[in-house]
C-alpha cells in the first residue's frame, strides 16, 4: 500500500483514526505509568517524569474516544487537533528528557526516541487526512 491509498483509506475512515490514536494512547498511559515506573532503575526516567508523562495520553484517550464514538461533523479539524496535542507532547517528552538527561539511562532514551517516533509519523499522517477532509469540506 503506497501513501496516496493510505492517505484515501484515512480520508475514508477518519473515525478509524481515533481508535488507533486512542488505543495507542492507552498503550502509553500504561506503559509510562505502571510498567517504566517499576522499572525505573532500568529505564532511569524518574517517577515524577513518568506520571507528568502518563497523564497526557489518559487525556488524549479521553479525546479520542469522544471523537470516535460522538463527533459527526467536521472531523477534519478534530482530527488535526489531536494530531497537533500529539506534536506538543512530543515536544514536552524531549524537554523532560533533557531535563533529565543526567539520570537517563540508555533504554530510557530509546524508550523515550521510539514513542516520539510513533507519534511523529502517525501526527504527521493525521495532519496529512485532516488537510484533505477540510479541503472536501470546504468543497462541498
Amino acid at each position: 500500500m503506497d501513501y496516496k491509498q493510505l492517505l484515501a483509506w484515512g480520508c475514508t475512515q477518519p473515525r478509524r483514526l481515533f481508535l488507533v490514536d486512542g488505543l495507542g494512547a492507552i498503550v502509553s498511559a500504561v506503559l509510562l505509568g505502571i510498567v517504566l515506573v517499576r522499572l525505573e532503575s532500568v529505564f532511569g526516567i524518574p517517577r515524577s517524569a513518568l506520571y507528568i508523562l502518563a497523564s497526557f495520553p489518559c487525556v488524549f484517550t479521553i479525546y479520542d474516544f469522544y471523537c470516535f464514538f460522538k463527533v459527526e461533523l467536521k472531523l477534519g479539524i478534530f482530527l488535526r487537533g489531536i494530531a497537533v496535542a500529539n506534536l506538543l507532547y512530543c515536544c514536552l517528552s524531549v524537554g523532560l528528557a533533557i531535563y533529565h538527561a543526567s539520570v537517563i539511562s540508555h533504554f530510557g532514551w530509546a524508550y523515550i526516541l521510539v514513542e516520539i517516533l510513533v507519534l511523529i509519523i502517525l501526527s504527521l499522517f493525521e495532519l496529512s487526512v485532516s488537510r484533505e477532509l477540510i479541503r472536501q469540506s470546504d468543497n462541498l
